[in-house]
């Protein structure tokens, strides 16, 4: 398969997990602090919708792996860390400071080298 087929499907299953992140974020609005809350989590629908966008990031990530090394997938899977960020930001209106976004671009040069080395 094509490196860059590889890539590509690699950053949708990072971006597939990091949607699951905002729903799992968004399912739980109160505090979870008894048996009954956590088992209230299994009729909650964003909860549900993000296990079914880990399960399907989980099939496209698979797909990549087996057409390409892991040393060059599961690092560019690592995207899923910059996506949270940005997701987070420009849906829950997170605060991300100057620091932050100074990690966010190291992972990103460091997903850059690692994908420039793979072609």
């Amino acid at each position: 398969m094509n490196i860059y087929l590889v890539i590509f499907i690699t950053l949708v299953a990072a971006l597939i997990a990091s949607v699951s992140q905002l729903l799992y974020k968004n399912g739980i609005r109160r505090e979870l602090v008894s048996v009954h809350d956590f088992l209230a989590l299994a009729t909650n629908r964003a909860v549900l919708l993000g296990g079914l966008g880990y399960v399907l990031s989980l099939v496209v990530y698979l797909y990549a792996l087996q057409a390409a090394p892991l040393s060059v997938v599961y690092p560019i899977f690592a995207s899923s860390f910059i996506f949270v960020s940005l997701i987070s930001a420009l849906v829950l209106k997170e605060r991300i400071g100057k620091l932050r976004i100074a990690g966010v671009a190291l992972v990103f040069i460091g997903i850059s080298i690692i994908a420039v080395s793979a072609i």
